[in-house]
C-alpha cells in the first residue's frame, strides 16, 4: 500500500531530555517525521521517514487560504518492562478519515496509518520517556498543498506525522481545574465541522480561551451555538457529569468531537455497572443539580490530559464548586485504570494497546 516506506536517517541527532527535565507539552520534537504525498490522479504515494525539519510550501498553498487541515493526537507509552505501546491507534486512524471526509479530503488506508506510526515510533524509540506520567505525543495531520487561489478542494495534500515527548498537559497535574462556561462565543454548530478534528475549530476557540485565562480558568465549556443552554465539550476534552449516581455526557450531535478517551471511559463505566448515559444536557440542569446537592463529580476526558477533574464551573460570574473542589473517587478510579492500561500496570482486557 503506497509503496515501501523509505528511511532517511537524521545525521544530526538532538540531545534528548533527561528524566528530570521539564518536558512541558508540545515544546520538544523528535529527530524524524513521516511524510506521505497525494496528487489527484496518482493518489497517495512516496511514504518516507525523514529528518524532522521545516516543511516548504508555495505561498499560494491552499491550506494558508482556505483551511483544509485536520489532525489527530495519540500517545505512545513506555511500560515498566521497557516495552513501548500505543493507545488505540486504529481509532485515531478512523477518526482522521472521518475528519478528512467532512473537509472533502482524500482518505488514507487506516492499516497504513497505524503501521506507519508504529514504524516512526520504532525509529525514534529512544524518545519515549521512561519518567512516570510522561509519554510520547504523536501528531498526525493532513493539509492541502496545491498552489492556487479560488475556493475549492485542493488536488494535492500532505500527510505528516510528528512526535513530541510530553509531561502533563495541565501544569497542575491531576488536580481539579476551574472551567468557564462560555455563553457568548461559539465553537461549532450543527451541520458544521465540530464533529471533525479540524484545525479551524481550534482557531475559533482561541478568543474564548484567552477570556477563560483572564477569569483564572483552565478551559472553556462550550454551549450549543443556537440555544446557548445545551452543553457540548470543553476546549480540548469531552465532558462528563456524575449526578445522583448516574454519569451523563453530551450526546454526539455533529458539533461535538467523538473522543477516543470518551469512548474508552464509557466502555469502562459500563463494565463496572455504573449507569452512563449519552444525552442532551443543559447548563440549567447542572445548576439545578448543584443547588439540590446531586452534582457529585465532573470531569473532562481527552488524549492530552487523559482524565481531568473539574473542581468548579464559572457560570454567569458565579462559581459552582464541585465535590468541595477535590478529586472524586470515580475520577481517581478512571484515571488510574486508563493510565494503568497505558503503562502496562493493568491487564489490557479490551485489546486497546498496540505494541511497537
Amino acid at each position: 500500500m503506497y509503496g515501501q516506506i523509505r528511511f532517511e536517517r537524521n545525521p544530526h541527532l538532538k540531545t534528548k531530555p533527561g528524566i528530570q527535565d521539564d518536558l512541558g507539552f508540545g515544546r520538544i520534537f523528535t529527530d524524524h517525521m513521516l511524510v506521505l504525498d497525494y496528487e489527484e490522479g496518482q493518489g497517495w504515494h512516496d511514504p518516507r521517514i525523514i529528518p524532522y525539519a521545516p516543511l516548504s510550501y508555495d505561498p499560494a498553498a491552499m491550506i494558508f487560504h482556505y483551511g483544509q487541515a485536520v489532525f489527530e493526537g495519540l500517545k505512545a507509552f513506555r511500560t515498566e518492562s521497557g516495552e513501548i505501546q500505543i493507545f488505540r491507534p486504529d481509532q485515531n486512524a478512523k477518526r482522521l478519515n472521518r475528519s478528512s471526509e467532512r473537509l472533502n479530503m482524500p482518505p488514507i488506508d487506516e492499516t497504513f496509518i497505524v503501521n506507519a506510526i508504529q514504524e516512526l515510533v520504532r525509529v525514534d524509540a529512544d524518545w519515549v520517556p521512561s519518567k512516570q506520567g510522561a509519554s510520547l505525543y504523536i501528531r498526525p495531520f493532513v493539509i492541502a498543498t496545491e498552489a492556487g487561489l479560488g475556493v475549492r478542494p485542493s488536488s494535492r495534500y500532505s500527510f505528516v506525522v510528528i512526535m513530541s515527548p510530553v509531561g502533563a498537559y495541565y501544569e497542575e497535574g491531576l488536580q481539579p481545574v476551574k472551567i468557564l462556561v462560555e455563553s457568548h462565543y461559539a465553537r461549532a454548530v450543527h451541520g458544521g465541522t465540530g464533529g471533525a478534528k479540524a484545525a479551524g475549530n481550534y482557531a475559533a476557540s482561541l478568543k474564548a480561551q484567552v477570556l477563560a485565562k483572564e477569569h483564572d480558568c483552565a478551559q472553556v465549556l462550550w454551549l450549543d451555538a443556537i440555544d446557548k443552554k445545551s452543553l457540548e465539550e470543553v476546549g480540548s476534552m469531552n465532558v462528563f457529569f456524575k449526578i445522583g449516581g448516574e454519569v451523563i455526557t453530551p450526546s454526539l450531535s455533529g458539533s461535538i468531537l467523538e473522543g477516543i478517551t470518551r469512548k474508552s471511559i464509557i466502555h469502562l463505566l459500563s463494565d463496572w455497572g455504573i449507569p452512563v448515559t449519552e444525552r442532551r444536557i443543559s447548563i440549567d440542569e447542572i445548576v439545578q443539580a448543584y443547588e439540590n446537592g446531586t452534582l457529585e463529580e465532573a470531569f473532562g476526558t481527552g488524549t492530552a490530559a487523559v482524565v481531568s477533574p473539574i473542581g468548579s464551573l464559572l457560570w454567569q460570574d458565579t462559581p459552582m464548586v464541585i465535590n468541595n473542589g477535590e478529586i472524586g473517587e470515580l475520577v481517581h478510579k478512571l484515571y488510574d485504570t486508563i493510565t494503568g492500561i497505558q503503562y502496562g500496570r493493568i491487564a489490557d482486557k479490551h485489546g486497546w494497546m498496540v505494541t511497537c
